[in-house]
């Protein structure tokens, strides 16, 4: 062994270092409570209390080298360098009092020139196996040569933060030290903490650097054609960007540089709710032995998950290796993109399926960040609610929105991207009472996209949001297209869409002040 966790004044009696797949296995049935190999192999596992994200318990070390850069406020919340000292020392005490440790050292970033060397030390099996899938592992070479890692995680998430600690608001906490390197998670055992973590660092470290770091799902056409789709968890970033017709980048997380975009991570990390093979055959065939399945409910006795089930919570979810899903580009890199799609799920019932967005548009939208918190991705969440995150992904960026609004912008103009807006949400009348938009339509807006049906295409203008709407589609119902339509009653739909156009500009008033004027004018008039 190569490394010494003495270092962190750590020592246990057994560390797996990047184990076997099936070590791991083993490791997580024969000491994780409830752990189970469901029929395909995949390895069922439960997060416990915890069942998402704690973006209240999300803080990051105030430091004077790095306080100037960040976007302090309702979404980085600070955290002084004495308590972060004291939950890394609470960390490294439970660790000590541990027989095994797991310790997995990988890559963030599909690009050798802005990849980052991560540590992961943590205590359970599943969290180990979780992140040798959502990261990029190295070869048996790179590992022996990995040295010392440049961000370390201390995932104690079995052991609660001491909530009388200064600036402990429970006994969760995540706290993120930019200038130690470090992040140490107490009190929640879901795993997405780590993954969200690992990308809060790098959108603070890539716009330093010129690099978009973005919130979003990209994939890839025969003929080089690059599609970035950006949305909250949800709208269908990870269903959508797993084209049989095109090769997966990557799902989640990724940054555009001067020669392209590469993604951030190594694996997917799919919502399972309602999976099925008919509607989503490329996830529901990556799962499988190596495959973590999170909180999902199952036959014990034929092992056969129900994907139907939330007991446990609607934020089920399955982690695998992106290699995984057959149709996917090795490495994960590309050229510059030629489609950015916005989607967002409309609870509300208002928006087109689909739109064109002039350049000014885009920046606004990305700017505002608009959809519906689907229930389960966070705690205390339980009916989806209409909301705004800036880059659609605010709970994850360092900067000011405004920093990666720029640099997007830039981008676009550069490059010139075709930009849309989509609808995955409400049609026919608001959550509750019209349906969900079907997958299959969505699925054809996206190929008529690709294929450039939309060229040559009519448009209507839409008054209220400035959008231009095309009045056809292959394989979608025309009267679709045009919301209004869908509606019976048009009195409502005009009180809801108002109401809407109302959210909008209210919410951008917190940026008028530090965008170009034409970007304020691109929204809802």
């Amino acid at each position: 062994m190569d490394f010494d966790l003495k270092r962190y004044e750590i020592e246990v009696t057994d560390i797996l270092r990047n184990g076997e797949t099936a070590l791991l296995y083993e490791a997580a049935l024969r000491l994780e409570k409830g752990s189970a190999i469901s029929s395909t192999g995949a390895l069922m596992v439960f997060s416990g209390k915890k069942t998402g994200r704690s973006p209240k318990d999300k803080r990051i070390v105030r430091h004077p080298e790095s306080e100037k850069h960040i976007d302090w406020g309702s979404v980085n919340y600070e955290m002084d360098e004495h308590t972060f000292m004291v939950n890394r020392e609470r960390s490294i005490d439970f660790f000590n009092t541990k027989d095994h440790l797991y310790v997995v050292d990988a890559y963030a970033g599909w690009d050798p020139k802005f990849r980052i060397k991560v540590r992961i030390i943590c205590t359970r099996a599943y969290h180990a196996l979780f992140m040798q899938n959502m990261l990029i592992l190295p070869t048996a070479e790179e590992l022996e040569n990995f040295g010392e890692p440049d961000y370390v995680i201390f995932n104690a998430g079995e052991f609660p933060a001491n909530h009388f600690t200064t600036d402990m608001t429970s006994k969760t906490s995540i706290g993120i030290s930019l200038e130690n390197k470090e992040v140490v998670i107490l009190g929640t055992e879901y795993a997405g903490e780590m993954k969200k973590g690992i990308f809060s660092i790098m959108n603070y470290l890539m716009p330093e650097e010129g690099v978009l770091s973005m919130h979003c799902s990209a994939n890839v056409g025969e003929s080089g054609d690059v599609s970035l789709l950006f949305g909250l968890s949800g709208t269908g970033k990870t269903t959508l960007s797993a084209d049989p017709k095109r090769k997966l980048i990557g799902d989640d997380e990724h940054c555009w540089h001067q020669d392209g975009v590469f993604n951030i991570e190594g694996g997917c990390y799919a919502k399972a709710i309602d999976l099925s093979e008919e509607a989503e055959p490329d996830i529901f065939g990556a799962i499988r032995y190596g495959t973590v399945l999170e909180n999902v409910i199952y036959d014990p006795i034929t092992r056969v998950v129900d994907y139907s089930d939330t007991s446990i919570t609607q934020n089920t979810r399955a982690a695998y290796p992106i290699d995984f899903i057959e149709n996917t580009k090795i490495p994960c890199t590309a050229g510059h993109p030629k489609n950015i799609i916005f989607l967002t799920c409309d609870a509300f019932g208002v928006l087109p399926p689909v739109s064109k967005l002039s350049p000014e548009q885009a920046s606004y939208h990305f700017i505002s960040g608009y959809t519906a918190k689907v229930a389960g991705t966070e705690m205390g969440v339980k009916d989806p609610q209409a909301t705004f995150s800036a880059c659609f992904g605010a709970a994850f960026m360092m900067w000011h929105p405004n920093k990666y609004a720029n640099l997007l912008a830039d981008k676009i103009k550069k490059h010139n991207v075709n930009a849309w807006l989509i609808n995955t949400g409400w049609s026919g009348g608001s959550y509750g009472v019209g349906a969900r938009i079907k997958l299959k339509y969505t699925r054809a807006i996206l190929d008529a996209i690709h294929n450039k049906d939309f060229d040559n295409a009519t448009f209507a203008s839409e008054g209220d949001f400035n959008l231009q709407i095309p009045t056809s589609c292959k394989g979608v119902p025309s009267e679709i297209l045009i919301p209004e339509n869908t509606w019976e009653d048009k009195v409502k739909f005009s009180e809801v869409k108002n109401k809407l156009v109302n959210l909008f500009k209210g919410n951008f008033k917190q940026f008028e002040d530090q965008v170009d004027e034409n970007i304020s004018k691109a929204g809802p008039r």
